[in-house]
């Protein structure tokens, strides 16, 4: 085992001593700015990140459709949104949508008219992703024409998605088969790194189409079974109550050889999970959805005691229960 290196003392580590002001942000492994001679993440970035920790359980909350940004940052792989900002567009802006991608990975793109993407599955960097959005938005906004925006940390002090976007906006995702929204219709050509990346995003894409008779729900298709994924807006012991009572009565299902499977949450939220037949299209899905949702509805009313039966079914449908963010 290596011997551990002795701290250097703050005089000695050639770092000017911070005495007044915020502490900047720097690489969790570089030395702290204060001139303690250890580790930001050891020091000041501990507080730092305890800060933020406590504001990202459910970093969505407040947005216009909440389900639909969790189900596009965990779920939908390629989709697109128009954003609208409090206060209107800048000069020289002529649109703002979020995408669930973009090529290389690019937090963001300034496209060559002046039009902004913003791409949501990317890591946070501060752990809290509206903090992290906005500041790659708000940067977005400002970069030449034409140049992805990069990836950087963020601090914790600085404005949150709910603060730049108008909150009466719709927010109704488009799903596509695929990532050619990357390159505009009016494209002479486009980059080869680009051209490389659509290709391999293509092939890995799963098929997903998001229902239209129910809110955030999403059907995907893979080779051995397809799934209806639903990402739900209710506190989670109601929401988990509400289940129990329709599993135990056998009314969970969508019908012949479909069944909850159980539920993951993330970002706050909780979203149930179906196994269906290779059969079952999206189509297929939409009404048994739209019926499940009013039985749904009705036991979620309910304020009786489980009954032993109700609680056995909670416990099975916890115990398949797995945490993504």
């Amino acid at each position: 085992m290596a011997k551990k290196r002795p701290q250097t003392k703050a005089g000695k580590t050639g770092q000017a001593q911070v005495t007044n002001g915020e502490i900047p942000v720097v690489g969790a492994r570089e030395p702290c700015p204060c001139g303690s001679g250890r580790r930001y993440k050891a020091c000041h970035g501990r507080s730092a990140a305890h800060a933020v920790t406590e504001l990202v359980q459910r970093p969505f909350e407040g947005l216009p459709g909440e389900c639909d940004w969790v189900a596009l940052r965990e779920l939908v792989p390629a989709a697109t949104v128009p954003l609208t900002l409090k206060g209107g567009l800048p000069e020289g802006v002529p649109s703002v949508t979020l995408a669930t991608v973009l090529p290389m990975a690019w937090p963001a793109l300034r496209r060559d008219d002046g039009s902004v993407l913003l791409a949501l599955q990317n890591d946070s960097t501060s752990g809290d992703l509206a903090r992290d959005l906005a500041d790659t938005l708000q940067r977005a906004l400002e970069a030449e024409p034409g140049t992805p925006v990069p990836a950087r940390r963020v601090q914790a002090e600085g404005p949150r998605l709910q603060d730049l976007l108008d909150a009466d906006a719709p927010f109704v995702p488009e799903v596509h088969t695929g990532f050619e929204f990357w390159i505009p219709q009016s494209a002479d050509g486009a980059d080869p790194e680009v051209t490389a990346s659509l290709e391999r995003a293509n092939a890995a894409a799963i098929p997903t189409v998001r229902l239209t008779g129910v809110d955030s729900a999403y059907w995907c298709e893979t080779p051995d079974k397809n799934h209806l994924r639903w990402v739900m807006p209710y506190p989670e012991e109601k929401l988990l109550d509400a289940l129990a009572r329709l599993q135990a009565a056998g009314s969970t299902s969508l019908g012949p050889d479909t069944r909850l499977v159980g539920s993951f949450r993330a970002h706050g939220l909780v979203v149930p999970v179906w196994d269906l037949p290779t059969s079952m299209t999206a189509e297929d899905c939409e009404k048994p959805a739209a019926e499940f949702f009013e039985r749904l509805t009705g036991a979620l009313a309910s304020d009786a005691p489980l009954t032993a039966e109700e609680r056995r079914a909670r416990g099975g449908l916890t115990n398949r229960q797995v945490t993504l963010s």
